[in-house]
């Protein structure tokens, strides 16, 4: 059966298409020019038919019916040829069959390539018992010529083994990377519900134990937004493992907001333009991921967000002087946003922390005359 979803099955169609037809022609120049009455045409034609027919079935991926029956074919039209029919092209089947089998064989292949080699020579030097007069001419046509197509063939098809082997590989790998990127995004989207959520309910229980005393009907606000989290936690956590969840800009932008303002930062959102549709999701989930990092690593008073048609761009201030730290769910997301034909930039420098995704390929639109701002 040909896998036509695999690299191999257009190859082998090409193959077939480009090399049935010329071995075709060639085995029935040969058959013409060494025949002498019909029924040795016919023997010498079953031959070159049985080769072909490997090579049609090897196309299809289906010779394992065929390739046994063929290459006793091809393997007793030589001997006919040499010691019958006066023909040293006979040989030509063999050298296809033969050479196709060796290299698929579980074991001992290097033996079987000098046996079936060892084969058409002998079988070839056999016309010296029919053409003593002429010793260096048999030689060269029944002998020497044979062997040599024979070993040619072999190293050929070894290496076209080879190559669709490496290729098969190749593919091999590329799913296990699949499945490998396809965890850590996963991986990656659970840290996000997660992880997000977890940092929102420490800051809230943090406020509530300040409030305890002060302000019990906040204090029970608050809580009762920490349930409300958990629970939407929880819904989203079961629509990541059913592949469901899908993150909106526009949410995350108001989730962000009050959760700034919970923790005393000032917030400021500049609207640019309309995000596209076709990055809303993304540019969601850096907005999340860069207000979580805000909460976790910044002393942060103020944030500026500025939407535009094709990206976002988050500055806070109250970095630390550090080095930029190492933040995984950033560099996991530049990998994503990269992969589809964006760019993430994360700076650093004096106290401001610069977070930006942008997509190049989306056409900015027209920025109104005045833009709106959101200020908090």
């Amino acid at each position: 059966m040909e896998h036509a979803d695999t690299p191999q099955g257009p190859l082998r169609r090409w193959n077939r298409v480009t090399f049935v037809p010329p071995l075709a022609a060639v085995g029935a120049v040969l058959v013409a020019t060494d025949a002498r009455t019909w029924w040795e045409a016919a023997v010498l034609a079953l031959g070159v038919t049985a080769g072909l027919l490997v090579v049609a079935r090897w196309s299809a991926d289906d010779t394992s019916r065929v390739v046994l029956p063929c290459l006793i074919i091809t393997a007793a039209v030589w001997p006919f040829g040499v010691l019958v029919a006066d023909s040293h092209t006979a040989f030509y089947g063999l050298t296809i069959v033969g050479p196709y089998l060796i290299p698929r064989l579980p074991r001992h292949r290097g033996a079987a390539a000098l046996g079936l080699v060892a084969f058409v020579g002998a079988v070839g030097a056999a016309r010296l018992t029919q053409s003593r007069d002429d010793v260096p001419g048999v030689l060269i046509e029944y002998v020497l010529i044979p062997t040599a197509v024979a070993v040619v063939t072999i190293g050929a098809q070894f290496a076209n083994h080879r190559f669709y082997k490496v290729m098969e590989q190749t593919r091999e790998r590329e799913a296990e990377l699949a499945v490998i990127r396809e965890r850590i995004r996963f991986a990656s989207d659970l840290h996000d519900i997660q992880g997000h959520t977890l940092h929102v309910v420490k800051l809230k229980i943090t406020l509530a134990e300040k409030l305890l005393r002060s302000d019990i009907g906040r204090v029970e606000e608050e809580l009762r937004e920490v349930h409300a989290l958990v629970s939407d936690t929880i819904t989203q956590t079961k629509e990541l493992a059913y592949a469901q969840r899908r993150l909106n800009l526009s949410v995350e932008l108001e989730n962000a907001k009050n959760l700034f303002e919970a923790a005393g930062i000032r917030v400021r959102v500049n609207r640019e333009a309309d995000v596209d549709e076709s990055v809303n999701g993304l540019l969601g989930q850096v907005l999340r991921e860069t207000t979580t990092n805000i909460l976790r690593h910044a002393q942060a008073t103020r944030v500026r967000i500025t939407l535009s048609e094709s990206g976002i761009t988050i500055v806070n201030d109250g970095a630390q002087e550090a080095p930029l730290p190492g933040l995984r769910g950033l560099a996991t997301l530049k990998e994503r946003v990269g992969d589809n034909g964006g760019e993430l930039t994360v700076e650093q420098e004096n106290g401001r922390f610069l977070t930006a995704a942008a997509f190049p390929r989306l056409r900015p639109a027209t920025v109104p005359s005045a833009a709106r701002e959101d200020s908090r």
